[in-house]
């Protein structure tokens, strides 16, 4: 079974890679969840996020978005603390900033879930990357929500970090076309 070349041999990579990278995510707490996380891999690999995911649930409070909005100074000096996280201060300043930021959108009436998809008018934007190689690290799509998000007051999201958060929503499906869950998420797709 051929997976795309970055899930390489590592297990819990392989694991991700086959139940949650592509795979279209609604829910609003698991997008907050995986905004952060990128976020949080900026100048890193994705492998020294993943073996620290449990250790952020935790830190995080599961991701809730009201109580991370809420998190205060106190808050701020015990994440800086806990080394099973990523302990820097602007990511995780920018973490309660963009909690804050989707809890204005939702007094607003505004879904953060409905306001990503709508960029695609919640259609999944699929490459056909043949290998890795295909594959970009922004395109336009990523350099207009970047930007919008920006403008919305939200912190650390640039169009590279974006990109790669679109993929692993499921927005973009870059799953290369050899890949058994490119064939997988296609097939739903036209379900």
């Amino acid at each position: 079974m051929y997976r795309c070349q970055w899930a390489g041999n590592n297990e819990k990579m392989q694991r991700y890679h086959d139940t949650v990278w592509g795979v279209p995510e609604y829910d609003e707490q698991r997008l907050f969840r995986k905004l952060v996380l990128d976020m949080n891999q900026a100048g890193l690999s994705w492998q020294t996020i993943l073996n620290k995911m449990e250790n952020f649930d935790l830190a995080y409070e599961q991701f809730e978005i009201e109580k991370v909005a809420n998190f205060d100074e106190a808050k701020i000096e015990s994440l800086m603390q806990d080394a099973g996280i990523i302990r820097n201060r602007r990511k995780i300043e920018a973490a309660i900033n963009n909690a804050q930021k989707i809890v204005e959108m939702h007094a607003k009436g505004l879904s953060f879930a409905d306001y990503l998809w709508g960029f695609t008018d919640y259609q999944i934007i699929d490459n056909h990357p043949i290998t890795a190689s295909d594959i970009p690290t922004k395109t336009a799509l990523s350099d207009q929500i970047a930007k919008d998000l920006k403008k919305r007051g939200f912190k650390f999201v640039g169009s590279t970090t974006i990109y790669a958060f679109l993929q692993a929503v499921g927005i973009v499906n870059d799953h290369e076309k050899n890949c058994f869950r490119y064939t997988e998420l296609v097939k739903k797709e036209t379900l």
